[in-house]
């Protein structure tokens, strides 16, 4: 005993600290060491420590021995720690990034054409960056417009009040509170009652379906004036419930089902409903009063409706069969949907207090999207008031608003490109081009026919560099109107026509007009394959417009 006494008082424990590392041993604990003595012969102390939840590991030690000579301890050479797994790379995709800025860059150090202020041309130059940006995603599309934005302010292009002064704009709001009424739509479950409602009466087919929701939203297009509102408050969530409900979602491969198809059709219909009629969208009237404040001719409610619905009726029935045909859904019949749709609806049972609650908003929504003009509530105010009514009564809860990501997201990038579009306009480069223009088409000697022609697809096509149907009338209708009628076009006619291709070519882009953000904020169609099917749509619908449009207008006089 005293032999043991003399050697555990002469042990030196020479430990060396071993960092990161965690006990193997559940049963461990920190006060708890266990000496096991050798035989004689052995004359060596095993240590067996227990570290319990203390985080120290000692990996594969397989025996400590203490010698009372050496007073050392000797522990087997093993890997300390396992290297750590290589994380991803989380940042910008290079390639894209590059190419966007590679844009930018070559543009910026162009010679400035004359009559363009230098930081006109600066601006657009970072315009032109983002939208490649936009195109080829290197980073998520707000962060791209953000980058855009701090671009503008770091290289004195803009003021950071001129940056970010589309923020104040209640378009990109009203979109985002479109997404706030979807949630809660879809949450209540009334978007999935209302969509069994459709699938029962019209879901034998997609196509079926699909032109249901079509005459539908062109029905509601002249009471409601706003396309961001009637797009964003009644038909995205519409749409969202019955693509859900028959299998299509976002994210699990099942876009093609049905929602794909669906969701290009809706937005490329909403352009066309509100070419039809003076109060379809909210820029019409300002096409009017420049036509009037031009060439002194009024453009009516019933003129604007007598020359554009046969045009319009013509568009709304080629244009989805032609999307089903190129872009077409996987399922395109279930004879049994109807039958199983009425299933769901009495499984349901009566409508709860949620769903009350959210149709009673929607109606009083609604009623202030059609009546807002006699009232003198705008379209954003009247949906604020309807998402207040949701927050208060918990049918929508704000950390849910938080956490659509879409809403933000797209607030974000569009208003970030109205700021840098109407800037645009601001510094006069805008003018500058619509004057390059008329003295190039006008130099050409052509018929008026020709030269209105050529007049009518610039003025189209210039609308990848708007983000509003608004801000484009604004800064070039008077001049085209001016050119096409000195060159001999029917003044009227050469009104008319411009009015109508004002909305419908918000359909090439994603962000061209209000009803746009809405519908690819939905996740189911692909940026690349958006913009191609808007661009064939629009010659699509430039043939249909100018073709079968052309002859109506001769038949009714106005030309």
């Amino acid at each position: 005993m005293a032999s043991l006494i003399a050697l555990t008082s002469s042990c030196n424990f020479r430990l060396r600290c071993l960092p990161n590392f965690t006990s193997r041993n559940p049963k461990c604990t920190t006060s708890n060491w266990q000496f096991n003595l050798h035989p004689p012969r052995s004359r060596s102390l095993v240590v067996k420590p227990n570290f319990g939840n203390f985080n120290l590991q000692l990996p594969n030690l397989r025996q400590c021995s203490i010698s009372p000579r050496k007073s050392t301890v000797r522990a087997s050479s093993a890997s300390i720690s396992a290297v750590p797994p290589k994380q991803p790379w989380q940042g910008a995709a290079l390639k894209p990034l590059m190419a966007s800025i590679a844009t930018g860059v070559i543009l910026w150090f162009l010679p400035v054409p004359d009559g363009v202020s230098k930081n006109a041309w600066q601006l657009l130059a970072i315009f032109l960056a983002t939208i490649v940006g936009i195109i080829t995603q290197p980073l998520p599309l707000g962060a791209v417009a953000l980058l855009g934005l701090g671009a503008t302010v770091l290289t004195k292009t803009l003021t950071f009040g001129a940056a970010f002064s589309a923020f104040g704009d209640p378009i990109p709001w009203l979109i985002a509170l479109a997404f706030f009424f979807a949630r809660g739509f879809i949450k209540t479950g009334l978007g999935n009652r209302i969509a069994y409602q459709f699938v029962s009466l019209f879901g034998s087919s997609s196509l079926g379906l699909g032109y249901s929701l079509v005459f539908s939203e062109a029905l509601l297009a002249p009471a409601i004036p706003s396309v961001s509102a009637r797009a964003g408050g009644i038909f995205l969530p519409l749409v969202k419930s019955l693509c859900v409900a028959c299998g299509s979602n976002v994210g699990d491969g099942t876009e093609n089902r049905l929602g794909s198809w669906l969701m290009l059709t809706c937005f490329q219909t909403s352009v066309i409903s509100s070419a039809m009629f003076l109060t379809a969208m909210a820029a019409n009237p300002l096409s009017a009063t420049l036509t009037f404040s031009l060439i002194k001719q009024t453009i009516g409610w019933t003129e604007w409706a007598k020359a554009a619905i046969v045009p319009g009726l013509v568009s709304l029935i080629i244009v989805p069969l032609l999307l089903y045909i190129i872009y077409p859904p996987t399922v395109k019949s279930s004879p049994d949907a109807p039958k199983l749709a009425r299933q769901k609806l009495e499984k349901m049972g009566p409508m709860s207090k949620n769903e009350v609650i959210m149709a009673g908003t929607l109606l009083l929504t609604v009623g202030l999207w059609i009546f807002g003009g006699v009232l003198n509530v705008d379209a954003v105010t009247a949906a604020i008031l309807g998402l207040s009514v949701l927050l208060i009564t918990g049918v929508v809860t704000w950390k849910e608003c938080l956490a659509e990501a879409v809403a933000w997201d797209t607030l974000t990038w569009f208003a970030a490109l109205i700021a840098m579009a109407g800037y645009l306009n601001k510094y006069g480069l805008i003018s500058w081009f619509s004057e390059s223009v008329v003295k190039f088409v006008g130099g050409l000697g052509l018929s008026w026919q020709l030269s209105f022609g050529i007049l009518v697809l610039l003025y189209f096509y210039s609308h990848y560099f708007f983000a509003s149907g608004a801000a484009h009338i604004g800064a070039m209708f008077t001049a085209f109107l001016s050119v096409a009628s000195a060159l001999g076009t029917p003044p009227y006619l050469g009104a008319v026509v411009l009015s109508f291709l004002s909305n419908i070519m918000g359909g090439l882009t994603h962000y061209g007009i209000g009803s746009a953000p809405v519908f690819y904020g939905a996740g189911y169609v692909p940026l690349a394959q958006w913009w191609g099917y808007g661009f064939l749509i629009s010659v699509v619908n430039i043939v249909i417009w100018l073709g079968v449009g052309g002859v109506w207008w001769k038949a009714i006089g106005l030309w």
